[in-house]
């Protein structure tokens, strides 16, 4: 019998640990360690990538999957200006549209983008922006009104295909970088279609007429024409494509009326072929990107949403960061605390509130999969500060119901509570970070009779607790993370003279061990969860949608969301496993767990057999 080097004039190659390189692709070797023959093999495949910043649908994107843009958009109550810019993990927020709209065109790059038409009017617009990295300035229209529109291509070569105006157009124009032309239209006149490539080369499909309803139609542009090719095989509107040329390009969701699709087509130049599904059903989602790397974020089924997906044809396996439930409380609570610097498997929560507001002094610690309940906190607290992990914490301040304010702080050792010095201010609800011997409190609310919002912080040294300098705006209800000499504030309400209640903020700032500076605002305004992780490494979950917000020392960026809103909230862990327990997603008060797993990635090795 013939062996492979015979038949093929290679030798197998004998390793005694797998391939690793990208560059592997296709290799066939035989592994000592498992001793199996192996080859890597490249694979389609979706999966999760940080969330955008708001949950909307109908905005319009362009870039690429390292380096996108997201623009405009309607988040059920309005048109949006809002722009975020996607880096390959997560959004940031850049410069806002002139004009809010919905249900526009879009291309470009991150650092040249360009948005047209929209709505509203119902008659549409032929407003035209150009986006340059950092801000919107409107450019010569188009020469026809229209919303529901598609286009593609570069801010110089650009091309924008039907719409309505009131009737269902087939109209084309090119924009050249400076001024918009009409030039040969679509066969069939649609809209809510789906538009890939550029002026010179593009690709036409799926989208809506009265006469034909939702579309399978795909027509092709060669620089003068347009002629009609191989159907989709899953008719739909609303849908989202990558591609850059007529040659290559790939559909991913739409509306299928009734509902939404999950559904992936890929365009090889003749015809479409089905390849993996989206894990979210959406239609009016916004993509970018290109065939072999594309994303899709925001959109709509039976919610608006935030989600973004990550195609990708590669040899590695890609798994996307994620939350995910654990085991749950024994107690549902909110208003709580955890030990922030805590490892996820070794999680400490403490007091809070329950039903018709009882304030709780119920101790439960995590290993990992399940809670427990450890001896209690020596009184009930609703809003107090927590910092440490499960066998050296600190829990302090806080407040119980009806009125009282408390300053006391108590020290956890893993078994026993004991009490360690006051706090110079009563108050709850504030930063809160380091360990038992080097903590940081400070700002917060006192919630007495007279409430107040609070500016004055406080080291404290695993015996007392001195008074440094304050943070610049009195601040309640925020997210802190980091240690006594490098901490992190964000969100909440902040409030210049200390007047109950302040106002929703997303200013940031940073603590080097005696000053504190400004920092990049946060991406998330109001009031929120808690803080994980360290200054160049953090993050902070809860209110507002659930939004994980990451932090590296410079810059935010979105991750994943948990799965509920999880308002004020237990935290624990790292950036990149976090732990998030209890809290509220109103009016339903939570004892559950979630937990984090940042993105990762590894070689697709698949086994050979005879099967």
């Amino acid at each position: 019998m013939s062996d492979y080097k015979n038949i093929r004039g290679k030798k197998v190659k004998f390793l005694t640990s797998d391939l690793s390189s990208e560059q592997s692709e296709g290799q066939l070797f035989y592994s000592d360690t498992d001793n199996d023959f192996k080859s890597v093999v490249a694979s389609e495949t979706w999966s999760s990538g940080g969330s955008n910043v708001t949950k909307h649908y109908a905005g319009a994107g362009g870039g690429t999957q390292t380096a996108g843009l997201i623009f405009g958009g309607n988040d059920g109550s309005s048109p949006l200006t809002n722009t975020t810019e996607y880096n390959g993990v997560g959004f940031t927020t850049g410069g806002d549209l002139n004009t809010g709209r919905y249900t526009l065109g879009g291309g470009g790059l991150q650092t040249s983008g360009i948005a047209f038409g929209g709505e509203p009017p119902n008659s549409g617009v032929n407003h035209s922006e150009e986006y340059n990295g950092t801000a919107w300035t409107e450019g010569n229209n188009l020469n026809n009104n229209r919303r529901a529109t598609s286009g593609g291509g570069p801010q110089t070569a650009t091309t924008c295909v039907g719409g309505t105006d009131g009737t269902v157009r087939a109209f084309q124009e090119h924009y050249d970088g400076t001024s918009w032309s009409e030039v040969a239209d679509l066969n069939t006149a649609k809209r809510n279609t789906t538009t890939i490539g550029s002026s010179a080369s593009a690709l036409n499909f799926a989208g809506y007429n009265p006469g034909a309803a939702k579309l399978a139609l795909t027509e092709s542009w060669n620089g003068t024409s347009w002629t009609e090719v191989g159907d989709l095989n899953t008719s739909r509107f609303g849908a989202n494509g990558t591609g850059s040329t007529n040659g290559t390009a790939h559909a991913f969701g739409g509306n299928v009326a009734p509902g939404t699709t999950v559904n992936t087509e890929q365009w090889n130049g003749t015809s479409w072929t089905e390849t993996a599904n989206l894990s979210q059903t959406r239609g009016y989602g916004s993509g970018f990107g290109t065939p072999t790397a594309g994303v899709i974020s925001t959109g709509y089924s039976t919610a608006y949403h935030s989600v973004t997906e990550e195609f990708n044809r590669t040899v590695n396996t890609v798994t996307g960061s994620a939350w995910a439930s654990g085991g749950n409380m024994n107690q549902d609570r909110y208003y709580m605390q955890g030990a922030g610097a805590a490892p996820q498997t070794a999680a400490l929560g403490a007091g809070g509130y329950g039903p018709s507001s009882t304030s709780h002094a119920l101790t439960e610690e995590y290993n990992g999969t399940a809670w427990s309940e450890v001896n209690n906190l020596p009184r009930g607290m609703g809003r107090l500060f927590g910092l440490g992990t499960q066998t050296a914490a600190i829990f302090c301040g806080g407040f119980a119901q009806p009125n009282t304010m408390y300053n006391e702080t108590w020290e956890y050792d893993g078994t026993n509570w004991s009490e360690g010095g006051d706090m110079n201010t009563a108050r709850g609800m504030g930063i809160n970070c380091g360990t038992q011997t080097a903590g940081l409190i400070g700002g917060g609310g006192n919630f007495g009779g007279s409430s107040t919002v609070e500016a004055e912080v406080e080291e404290y040294n695993g015996t007392a607790w001195t008074e440094v300098n304050n943070i610049p705006n009195a601040t309640r209800n925020n997210a802190s993370f980091g240690t006594q000499t490098a901490a992190v504030v964000t969100q909440g309400k902040i409030s210049p003279n200390g007047a109950w209640p302040g106002t929703n903020t997303n200013v940031s700032f940073e603590y080097d061990g005696t000053n504190w500076t400004a920092a990049a605002a946060g991406l998330v305004t109001g009031p929120a969860g808690e803080g994980v992780g360290i200054l160049t490494d953090g993050g902070t979950c809860g209110n507002n949608g659930g939004i994980y917000q990451r932090y590296d020392g410079t810059t935010w960026r979105t991750d994943a969301r948990t799965a509920s809103n999880g308002g004020s909230r237990g935290t624990s862990g790292t950036a990149a496993a976090a732990i998030a327990f209890a809290g509220f997603d109103d009016p339903n008060i939570l004892n559950a767990t979630e937990e984090f797993t940042a993105e990762t990635t590894s070689l697709n090795l698949k086994t050979i057999t005879d099967s």
